[in-house]
């Protein structure tokens, strides 16, 4: 049985193919005297598209980083491409962030909270030897209480993904649709995006789940190591 290759993250890789490299060609290849605005909108395109099929092809992964970049750049190629208005831009900017942090929410009330997948889960933590713990010290409830806090905040962070997303939108973009001035516009907008929006949202992650970890912590008494899953 042939097993496809060990897939290694390469979020460098991932982030010049998926991001920038379209950035750049929406930004300097638009032009009328280039590709124009349908074919920068094509190459733009076919970066992350065919980035995420060769990773899915080779490894059987799934490239999350290239299947937003290919979503972004298609939803917001179909506004250029039909000349919509720019307030589509914006409520598309902030629809997605929003929508998953809506989706958090309310799989609290499911069997399912989206937070133990993000955060508190198998492929992360040692989930059977944490519950043992929280079990054996009575802290179950407390936990829960506290994971319930981490939902919060993380619904917050994407709202503030979703809110900044509009703005940085309603602020670069101001050209219309369909020109090659508006295809610059989106290249500057998602260079912007990821010094004033994504690494803020990741700084945040990182502290609800340094937050996660102190919760566990103090109910289990276990120590990080003892709580990440061992490779």
């Amino acid at each position: 049985m042939n097993r496809s290759p060990a897939h290694k993250p390469r979020p460098m890789v991932d982030l010049i193919v998926s991001v920038i490299l379209p950035s750049f060609i929406l930004m300097k290849l638009s032009g009328d005297d280039k590709l124009g605005v349908s074919g920068g909108l094509m190459l733009a395109l076919a970066f992350p598209l065919g980035w995420g099929l060769f990773e899915l092809v080779k490894y059987r992964k799934f490239n999350f980083i290239a299947l937003l970049g290919l979503v972004s750049v298609l939803l917001t190629g179909s506004i250029g491409l039909f000349e919509l208005d720019n307030k589509w831009l914006a409520i598309k900017e902030a629809s997605i962030p929003a929508i998953i942090g809506i989706a958090v929410l309310v799989s609290t009330f499911t069997p399912y909270p989206l937070v133990r997948a993000l955060l508190f889960n198998a492929a992360i933590m040692d989930v059977e030897t944490i519950q043992k713990k929280l079990e054996e010290n009575n802290s179950v409830q407390v936990f829960e209480r506290k994971l319930m806090k981490a939902t919060y905040f993380v619904a917050g962070s994407f709202a503030f993904s979703a809110i900044m997303n509009y703005v940085l939108a309603k602020w670069i973009v101001t050209s219309p649709a369909g020109t090659a001035a508006f295809n610059e516009e989106l290249g500057q907008m998602t260079l912007y995006s990821y010094p004033m929006i994504a690494i803020p949202s990741m700084v945040m992650m990182m502290a609800i789940f340094y937050y996660l970890w102190r919760s566990i912590h103090k109910a289990t008494g276990l120590k990080l190591e003892d709580l990440m899953v061992k490779k």
